[in-house]
């Protein structure tokens, strides 16, 4: 974890896998040992928090991998926080399609900037993605290799009883890493006092880049 400016307010984006110069490195949830399992990154975030100061319940958010971080800490940390953002949650919800396990595959194995750029472009179906954000993926190709840590899905089970944490769940409809009509009905399922929704015409891997006013108007409460 870097280090973080003692700051009331927010937001800020923690980033567990990155070390100086924006290097992955091998994390310490405060003094303890490298970040190997759903404690470790609980713990990690306890870390976070605390070092934060003082405040109240917090909002805590994620997309995709991180999604599924942010929902462990919420099954297991519910008390410290207000309101959870979900963001094309992967694995909380619905498990991975098998063909785009097979299509990242090369892309997690041996990284590439062609490699990674003809993932992204199949996964967000070609759309027209921010030239400096592909240069920083194209970087991550010389990243030197760092396991993310896995588990199961989280028991979100704490937060659906009121009074409880307010929930936001947003699916990307043309994501290729899981169906988003199913996931988002399991997520209805799952938590009733969520608000759920899909956003049209957007992947999983753009739905940050080129659906960021729409996901701020629905997050802000002005559902058409």
């Amino acid at each position: 974890m870097g280090r973080l400016r003692r700051r009331r307010g927010g937001p800020h984006a923690p980033d567990a896998r990155r070390g100086p110069g924006g290097r992955p490195r091998a994390q310490r949830p405060g003094a303890g040992a490298a970040l190997r399992s759903v404690a470790d990154l609980v713990g990690w975030l306890d870390a976070v928090l605390d070092g934060l100061g003082p405040h109240g319940p917090v909002a805590l958010g994620g997309h995709s991998y991180g999604a599924w971080i942010a929902a462990h800490y919420a099954a297991a940390r519910a008390a410290r926080l207000g309101r959870l953002v979900l963001l094309d949650p992967t694995r909380v919800f619905a498990g991975l399609r098998p063909g785009y396990v097979l299509r990242a595959l090369p892309v997690l194995v041996r990284p590439t900037p062609e490699r990674i750029r003809s993932f992204l472009g199949w996964e967000t179906r070609g759309a027209a993605l921010d030239p400096a954000w592909l240069r920083l993926q194209d970087e991550t190709a010389d990243f030197p290799a760092v396991r993310p840590v896995a588990g199961p899905r989280p028991d979100l089970g704490a937060l659906a009883e009121p009074p409880g944490v307010q929930v936001d769940v947003l699916f990307a409809e043309h994501a290729r890493c899981h169906d988003a009509g199913r996931a988002a009905r399991a997520a209805r399922r799952a938590l009733p006092g969520a608000r759920v929704d899909v956003l049209p015409a957007v992947a999983h891997h753009a739905l940050p880049l080129t659906a960021a006013g729409e996901i701020a108007r629905r997050l802000a409460g002005q559902y058409s």
